[in-house]
C-alpha cells in the first residue's frame, strides 16, 4: 500500500465512519437515527416560523372583522361556499394519501409510495384548478384588492374584455404539454425510468383541468347570484324606507288638515309629535316618550373600494399565500416522486418523505382555518 493510499484511509477513518458507510447517510452524522432526528427538529423549527407568518394575517382578519363586521358580512356573500367545501375535502384526502406515502416509504413499498405521491399531487392540482375558477370569476366582476377594486353594485355583471381564466390556465397548459411530450419521447426511446416518472406527472398535470371543470360545475353563477342577491336586498331596504316615510308623511297631512283653531286636541297632538320628532330624530315615539325603533333604516353600501376593497385585500392575501405554499409543496412532491421511482427510500432512510409530509399537513391545517373564517361565518 502506498503512502498516499494509507493517508487517505487514515483520514477517512478519522471521521469515525467505517467502509460500509451507507450512501444516504451524510458524512457529519454517525447513524441514520441521528440524521433523522436532526432533520425532524429542523422541519419543526421551520413550521413554527410558518405558523408565526400566518398568525399575522389571522390577526389582521380578526381586527378587521371586529372593527367592521358589516363589511365582512356583506362581502362574504360573494364567496362560494361550494367551491371552498370541495377544496376542503380535496385537501383532507391529500393528507390521507401523504400519510400513506410516509408509511410506504417506511416499509419499502416503492410502487405504493409512487402511487400515493401521485395521488397527493393530483389533489393539489385539483385544488388549484378550483381556486382558478374562483379567482377568475371575482376578477371579472371587479372584486379585487383595494387599489384595483372596481365592482359596481349598479352593474354587477360588467362585460369583461380580459379572459382571466385563460391566463391562469396558460402556464398549466404549457406544463401539461411539456410532460406529455416527455412521456411520448420516453416511450419512443423505451427509457423505463423516465416513463415511470412521466406517467404519474402527466396524470397530476391533467388533474388541474379536472379541477377547472369541477369548479365550473360547482360555481353555477355563485358570485353572480350573490351580486343579484345583494342588489335585491339593497333595493328592498330602500323600498321599505320609502314606504315608511310615505305613511308617516300621509298621517301628518291628515292631522294637519283636521287641525283648526277650535280643535285644540289635534293641535296639541301635532305639537307633541313635532317636539318628540326633534328629540328622537328618525325614531318611532310611543306613549310615555319612549323611543321604540328607527323609522328610516337605510343599509349602508359596503361594496366600495374603501370598504370591500380592504376585505378582498385580506382575502387574496390569505388565500393567495396559501396557494403559493401549495405550489411549493407540489415542487417538493415532484422531487420525492422522482426519488421514489429511483427507489432511494428504505426503512433506515425515509426522512425526506416524512418532512414533506409534515409541511403538507400544515398547509392543509391552515386551509381548515381559512375555510370557516372566510366562507362560513356570516
Amino acid at each position: 500500500m502506498s503512502t498516499i493510499e494509507a493517508a487517505a484511509e487514515n483520514a477517512h477513518d478519522a471521521h469515525g465512519h467505517d467502509h460500509d458507510h451507507p450512501s444516504f447517510l451524510a458524512h457529519h452524522f454517525d447513524t441514520p437515527e441521528q440524521q433523522f432526528d436532526s432533520g425532524k427538529l429542523g422541519i419543526w423549527l421551520f413550521l413554527v416560523t410558518e405558523i408565526l407568518f400566518f398568525s399575522g394575517m389571522f390577526c389582521a382578519y380578526a381586527i378587521f372583522r371586529m372593527l367592521r363586521p358589516d363589511v365582512f358580512e356583506g362581502c362574504s356573500q360573494f364567496l362560494n361556499t361550494k367551491l371552498g367545501a370541495i377544496n376542503t375535502g380535496v385537501l383532507l384526502f391529500s393528507s390521507l394519501t401523504m400519510a400513506w406515502a410516509v408509511r410506504c416509504s417506511q416499509v419499502k413499498q416503492d410502487r405504493g409510495l409512487v402511487a400515493m405521491l401521485a395521488a397527493t399531487l393530483s389533489c393539489a392540482m385539483i385544488f388549484l384548478g378550483v381556486k382558478a375558477i374562483e379567482y377568475s370569476h371575482k376578477w371579472e366582476m371587479g372584486l379585487l384588492p383595494a387599489g384595483l377594486y372596481f365592482y359596481d353594485p349598479a352593474n354587477p355583471h360588467p362585460e369583461s374584455h380580459t379572459n382571466y381564466l385563460f391566463y391562469i390556465c396558460l402556464p398549466f397548459m404549457i406544463l401539461l404539454g411539456g410532460v406529455v411530450a416527455w412521456l411520448v419521447v420516453s416511450l419512443a426511446t423505451r427509457n423505463k425510468f423516465h416513463v415511470q416518472c412521466a406517467m404519474p406527472l402527466t396524470v397530476a398535470a391533467a388533474c388541474f383541468f379536472v379541477g377547472i371543470g369541477l369548479g365550473m360545475v360547482l360555481e353555477s353563477g355563485g358570485s353572480e347570484h350573490a351580486a343579484d342577491e345583494y342588489q335585491a336586498h339593497a333595493t328592498t331596504e330602500l323600498e321599505q324606507t320609502a314606504a315608511i316615510q310615505l305613511v308617516s308623511s300621509g298621517e301628518s297631512e291628515v292631522l294637519e288638515s283636521l287641525a283648526t283653531e277650535s280643535n285644540t286636541g289635534i293641535q296639541s297632538e301635532l305639537s307633541a309629535r313635532q317636539r318628540q320628532l326633534e328629540n328622537a330624530g328618525t325614531a318611532i315615539v310611543q306613549e310615555g316618550d319612549e323611543i321604540a325603533g328607527a323609522i328610516v333604516s337605510v343599509e349602508e353600501n359596503v361594496m366600495t373600494q374603501r370598504k370591500a376593497g380592504v376585505f378582498f385585500s385580506i382575502y387574496y392575501c390569505m388565500t393567495g399565500v396559501h396557494a403559493i405554499h401549495i405550489l411549493v409543496g407540489i415542487g417538493f412532491l415532484v422531487w420525492l416522486l422522482v426519488r421514489a421511482v429511483r427507489q432511494d427510500f428504505n426503512p433506515q432512510y425515509f426522512g425526506p418523505v416524512d418532512y414533506v409530509g409534515l409541511y403538507w399537513h400544515l398547509v392543509d391545517l391552515i386551509w381548515i382555518y381559512l375555510f370557516p373564517l372566510l366562507y362560513l361565518i356570516r
